[in-house]
């Protein structure tokens, strides 16, 4: 596969954005917005449907955000809410991240939230976001690491979800555990002033477990992910349903409890 041409592999199902949507720049982007200031033009790399996006225009009230995602049928998703939410500097447009259509120099801030573990050149990538990114700016990158989740209590099946996932992603072209490769992809990519930080996810309340357990029970049946597991010979229907059960009896555990570490960069130009 071309290091440009990777798959995303959960794509746009329902139980996808639901995920995607409960994003916000307060619990996916901290690390960053304490930089932010009033009149900075930000690039939003993989916005989605475009919740953190408005977050960040929000938080530049004289400046521009631009949202981009490769997928354009979900930009409109994030126009909706935009409009919604009343903001006049935010707008969205399709884009490669090996390839963005910008002059040098654009934006103060290039933000990518778990773009890089889908993408086939992350390096490649990140050059990328350097060149659009004026000198004094940042670009700041945040990706979980798949091989760090961890749970409570152990349920038969889940163990087997983590190594289908591994499997799936990276025959797709990307990198499930990007979140530990950030600072040595900035490294090899330019970058001599990189920050390194970790931040998690934490699912335990009942509220919590059942939210984040039905949005996987159904992505392992129902998403792009479960049709490219299938047509890849990674799983059969059948352990699909036994692994999206696993999701279910675990997400019904009063005891249980989940955390996804997160990989964050602030890379200085």
């Amino acid at each position: 596969m071309p290091k440009d041409a990777a798959v995303y592999t959960h794509g746009h199902h329902e139980s996808v954005l639901r995920s995607h949507t409960w994003r916000t720049a307060a619990n996916s982007a901290a690390y960053l917005t304490g930089h932010l200031k009033p009149h900075m033009r930000v690039l939003d790399i993989g916005c989605g449907p475009g919740t953190i996006t408005a977050d960040l225009a929000e938080l530049v009230p004289q400046g521009q955000v631009t949202g981009v995602d490769a997928a354009g049928s979900v930009l409109e998703q994030a126009r909706s809410l935009a409009e919604q939410r009343g903001l006049a500097n935010v707008s969205f447009a399709v884009a490669d991240v090996h390839a963005l259509d910008y002059p040098d120099d654009s934006f103060c801030v290039v933000h990518a939230h778990q773009v890089l573990q889908h993408v086939g050149d992350p390096v490649r990538a990140l050059r990328e976001m350097r060149r659009v990114c004026a000198p004094g700016g940042l670009v700041a990158v945040r990706d979980a690491d798949y091989a760090t989740m961890t749970w409570y209590p152990s349920v038969p099946g889940m163990d087997s979800w983590l190594d289908l996932y591994h499997r799936v992603a990276r025959a797709n072209g990307g990198e499930p555990d990007a979140g530990r490769r950030l600072r040595s992809w900035a490294l090899e990519a330019g970058f001599t002033d990189v920050t390194s930080t970790a931040t998690a996810w934490c699912y335990a309340t009942e509220e919590e477990r059942a939210w984040w357990s039905g949005l996987w029970a159904d992505r392992t049946v129902a998403s792009s992910y479960a049709r490219l597991a299938v047509d890849g010979g990674h799983a059969t229907e059948d352990e699909l349903r036994s692994i999206s059960e696993a999701w279910r009896t675990w997400g019904e555990a009063p005891d249980g409890w989940f955390a996804v570490l997160h990989g964050e960069i602030l890379c200085r130009v």
